[in-house]
C-alpha cells in the first residue's frame, strides 16, 4: 500500500482521560501504512514525554511565526496552550501513500475538515463521567483542580460528537482497538480509495 496513491487522512478527538493516545499508538504500532503526526505545542514537557515522539516543543515565538507563516494544517489553544499540526509533514506522508493519522481536539477537527474535505474523523468517549475522573485521577499528573476543570472540557469537547463520522467508546481498550482498526480496514476498502490504489491491477482486470 505504501507509495501508491494518497494517503488517508485519520482526524481523532476525544477528551482529556478517555484512551485517545495510548489507543493511537496501538493501532498505529501494528500497522506501517498507518503513520501518526506529531503536534507541535508551547506546552512545558512533562517528565515522562519525550521530544518528538510525544510532541515537538517550541516556544511560543516560534509557533507563531509557523502559524503565520500557514506552516499548520490546524492550530487551537488547548488549556492554555498552543497546538498545532505541520501541513509539511502532513503533506509528505500522504503523498507517499501513508495513511495519517491526527490526535487533535474539536477546534482542530474543525479546521482539518474544512481544508481537507475527505477528512476521516472518529470521535473516543469514555463510558461514564465517573470512569474519565477515575482514569484523570490514576495519571497522578494533575491536581484536583486541573482534574475537575479537564472533567467540565471534557463535556464541553463531547458535545461536538455529532461533527464526527464515527462515535467510539473506549470501556475496553481491546475491543475499542478493534473497533479503529476496522474503521481504518473499511476505509481502506471504499472505491474510491482502491480505485486509487489498485489502479493497475484495475487496468489489467479490465484489459
Amino acid at each position: 500500500m505504501s507509495g501508491a496513491g494518497k494517503g488517508l487522512l485519520l482526524a481523532v478527538s476525544a477528551p482529556s482521560g478517555a484512551g485517545k493516545t495510548s489507543l493511537v499508538r496501538a493501532l498505529a504500532g501494528a500497522d506501517p501504512d498507518l503513520s501518526v503526526s506529531v503536534s507541535h505545542t508551547t506546552r512545558p514537557r512533562r517528565p515522562t514525554e519525550k521530544e518528538g515522539i510525544n510532541y515537538h516543543f517550541i516556544s511560543q515565538d516560534l509557533f507563531q511565526d509557523m502559524a503565520g507563516k500557514g506552516g499548520f494544517l490546524e492550530h487551537a489553544i488547548v488549556f492554555g496552550h498552543h497546538y498545532g499540526t505541520a501541513l509539511e509533514n502532513v503533506q509528505r506522508e500522504r503523498a507517499a501513500g501513508r495513511d495519517v493519522i491526527l490526535e487533535i481536539d474539536w477546534q482542530g477537527a474543525d479546521q482539518v475538515r474544512r481544508s481537507a474535505p475527505e477528512t476521516i474523523s472518529i470521535f473516543i468517549a469514555p463510558p461514564s463521567v465517573e470512569t474519565l475522573r477515575k482514569r484523570l485521577v490514576a495519571r497522578d499528573e494533575d491536581s484536583i483542580e486541573t482534574i475537575e476543570h479537564r472533567l467540565r472540557e471534557a463535556r464541553a469537547e463531547i458535545s461536538h460528537y455529532r461533527d464526527y463520522d464515527y462515535f467510539v467508546v473506549n470501556d475496553d481498550f481491546e475491543t475499542t482497538l478493534d473497533d479503529l482498526r476496522a474503521i481504518v480496514r473499511a476505509e481502506r476498502l471504499k472505491r474510491l480509495v482502491q480505485s486509487d490504489r489498485r489502479r493497475n491491477l484495475i487496468d489489467d482486470l479490465l484489459s
